[in-house]
């Protein structure tokens, strides 16, 4: 019976009930992109269900859904999806992939900002920010200037510290980097685990489009963990990935519902 049922229709009442929800006053609301594969769903000659998700985790709000075509991937997925849902005043985070042009051009024009994880696909951005931050003295300047901040936590046994800088001296990367619209500023984010004595290191490095602020940054950056939870939450009590129906607009329509 599900699979009856329009999924086009059924995202806008989803949408537009959602949006009734969240009001446009807030500022730097975080909605956090990722997707989801539906391993259930894999037939015999053709993948799963690849699902990308935005969610609202401020308001606990999944604020829309899109369906990656067999032929496409998430870098055409997330603009198509981005373009579906109200993102003004908000800030949009990416994390799995890494930035791209189309993704950014599509966040500027919705009105929002954006805070985007640099991996390893961007090389030459990659290593320039990072060895931007390899000075240990520059990080201890941006600590004086308050662009700084590092939170503690315990549990599990363990100790983490997470620490981020943020900095807005950055005309030379623009001029390196001319295709990322309004970047203003980069960050990186050091989390530092120390288990039983057993010591354990990463950086991560960002670009963002809004005002350089560290707080806002260090919420932006743990903006996906909420997408990330709301997947956990569908595999574990929902048992998504045991849904073995074939039909996709069925298993599309589940995981909207």
């Amino acid at each position: 019976m599900i699979s009856l049922v329009n999924s086009d229709r059924l995202k806008e009442l989803k949408v537009q009930f959602e949006q009734s929800l969240t009001s446009l006053d807030a500022v730097h609301n975080l909605i956090s992109v990722d997707g989801k594969t539906i391993r259930g769903n894999r037939g015999k000659n053709r993948k799963p269900v690849h699902i990308v998700t935005a969610y609202d985790g401020g308001h606990h709000l999944s604020l829309g859904q899109v369906s990656v075509d067999e032929k496409s991937n998430e870098i055409v997925a997330i603009p198509q999806l981005l373009r579906t849902i109200d993102i003004r005043q908000s800030i949009v985070t990416i994390d799995a992939m890494g930035p791209q042009t189309a993704i950014v051009d599509t966040i500027i024009k919705g009105k929002a900002d954006y805070c985007l994880a640099v991996k390893g696909n961007q090389e030459t951005l990659y290593d320039d920010i990072a060895l931007y931050f390899s000075d240990v003295n520059f990080l201890e300047g941006l600590q004086e200037k308050g662009q700084y901040y590092q939170t503690v936590e315990k549990a599990r046994g363990q100790i983490e510290v997470r620490e981020y800088w943020v900095s807005s001296d950055i005309k030379w990367l623009c001029q390196n980097h001319p295709k990322w619209h309004k970047l203003r500023g980069i960050g990186m984010t050091r989390n530092t685990i120390d288990k039983e004595g057993q010591l354990s290191q990463e950086n991560r490095y960002f670009i963002f489009s809004f005002k350089p602020d560290v707080l806002i940054f260090a919420n932006s950056v743990r903006g996906p963990w909420s997408v990330e939870s709301m997947h956990w939450l569908l595999d574990v009590v929902y048992r998504e990935d045991h849904h073995q129906t074939l039909d996709k607009r069925a298993a599309f329509n589940l995981n909207l519902i």
